[in-house]
């Protein structure tokens, strides 16, 4: 199974860190996000990787290179300066997928300690995603999910999609190929119960403001030897 690296943001809320710097090579604690989690893959045997980029997208590749230096192989889907909506990314890197099969995709904004590894045998049908307890900063949620582990979204959303999640290329079949939105695709398989997920109470944060870089970057000065 490969895994995408969605790198294409542009990072407003993180300004004026990201005025010369894409969001993903931020440093916390001395490396950058997305190194975490290229090495966090590869120990969970996902190697070929695929990283989709926009704005400042070359700094990525300069500073990534071709993956061997993490034991992986990247490939890069460029979207141009202004990029596309995450689902319009994954359409547009789905040539460089093994065509026809399943594939991990993980935002590249998010710490995690979630284990990547008991995804690569898990059985679903369009799409399986990763939820997590509504953080402070976002407690309306995304989704429900009932006893059969099937999603749903309410009024009542006590889960948030954490920004990894396992897809089917059949989610993506007849979206149009331009900025297209990944939660509408969502929405529209779940009318039919065919997404899945669980919940992951681990360690999680999304690196979406300069605070919590720097709480990220505490942590792991606190926890890592």
């Amino acid at each position: 199974m490969r895994a995408m690296i969605l790198a294409a943001g542009r990072g407003e809320r993180m300004r004026p860190l990201t005025d010369f710097t894409p969001k993903p090579l931020l440093k916390a604690a001395g490396k950058s996000l997305i190194q975490r989690t290229i090495e966090q893959l590869v120990m969970a045997s996902f190697k070929d990787l695929v990283i989709n980029h926009a704005y400042l997208g070359k700094q990525i590749e300069t500073v990534l290179g071709d993956g061997s230096k993490f034991d992986a192989t990247i490939s890069y889907s460029h979207e141009g300066e202004n990029g596309l909506e995450t689902a319009g990314g994954i359409i547009h890197a789905l040539p460089l997928m093994d065509d026809g099969k399943p594939f991990l995709v993980v935002n590249g904004d998010i710490a995690t300690d979630f284990p990547f590894a008991e995804l690569r045998e898990k059985s679903f049908d369009l799409a399986h995603l990763v939820l997590v307890p509504n953080p402070n900063h976002y407690s309306n949620g995304d989704f429900q999910i009932d006893s059969n582990n099937t999603l749903s979204s309410g009024c009542l959303n006590t889960f948030t999609f954490s920004g990894i999640g396992i897809y089917s290329p059949e989610l993506f079949l007849n979206a149009p190929k331009n900025s297209t939105k990944l939660a509408p695709l969502l929405h529209a398989a779940m009318l039919d119960n065919r997404v899945t997920g669980q919940v992951f109470d681990g360690f999680w944060m999304d690196i979406g403001t300069p605070d919590r870089l720097q709480v990220l970057s505490n942590h792991y000065f606190a926890n890592e030897k």
